[in-house]
């Protein structure tokens, strides 16, 4: 099923264009922290990579694709090299930069759920591996720069939700024998525009219902 959503070279391309905007973000987190090179690259390539290397050791997809397709691991040392020499100019295309993030989110959450699907894992599972794949890069990349994950923090506009739609409409394609080329792309489409109108308008998710209004937030005097 996987094999024919896409042609392998526009699957490949795609796959690709995801990285490496994933290790754009990654490598200028590293920048921000004042990391040397080796660490923009680390940051980089475990954006770019975590959560798909994440989804394939579960899934017993090994050696994963990262290892096995030379493509796949250049990329985010390119993009890396990219933003060591030319990082104030790339921050002043940011914006563009988070357009393609949420294209990558679109795409990974959707081709993350049926690869997951092809190695026998259930619906459930598979859209769960989805997201991972979607989100799961981030997740490293914030650990290892010493931060609290973004989609975990209220402050930030909707990141996983999006990635869960996509996921799911993909699952719910399965089960009902619908999944074509055009219903995957219609819930990569899906993904991605709701991630830019959670970043057009901050969207964000509710907090702890009936929350003390006097306790303060984390890290606020």
């Amino acid at each position: 099923m996987f094999q024919h959503l896409f042609s392998p070279s526009v699957q490949h391309t795609l796959d690709l264009i995801g990285i490496f905007v994933f290790a754009i973000s990654g490598a200028l987190l590293a920048v921000r922290k004042n990391f040397d090179v080796f660490g923009i690259a680390v940051l980089a390539e475990i954006t770019a990579l975590g959560g798909g290397l994440l989804r394939d050791i579960i899934i017993g997809a090994v050696p994963p694709a990262a290892f096995t397709d030379l493509g796949y691991f250049t990329t985010p040392i390119f993009a890396a090299l990219l933003v060591f020499f030319l990082h104030p100019q790339v921050e002043r295309i940011q914006a563009g930069v988070n357009v393609f993030d949420a294209a990558g989110l679109g795409l990974f959450c959707v081709t993350g759920t049926v690869k997951a699907y092809d190695y026998g894992l259930g619906l459930t599972a598979s859209a769960a591996l989805g997201l991972a794949t979607a989100v799961g890069g981030g997740v490293l990349r914030d650990v290892l720069a010493n931060e609290v994950p973004s989609l975990l923090r209220w402050d930030r506009d909707l990141y996983a939700v999006p990635a869960i739609v996509g996921a799911t409409m993909v699952v719910l394609c399965i089960r009902y024998d619908a999944l074509t080329p055009f219903t995957s792309g219609l819930a990569i489409v899906t993904a991605f525009v709701l991630r830019l109108l959670a970043m057009r308008y901050h969207w964000r998710a509710p907090r702890a219902w009936n929350r003390r209004s006097t306790v303060s937030e984390e890290g606020t005097p």
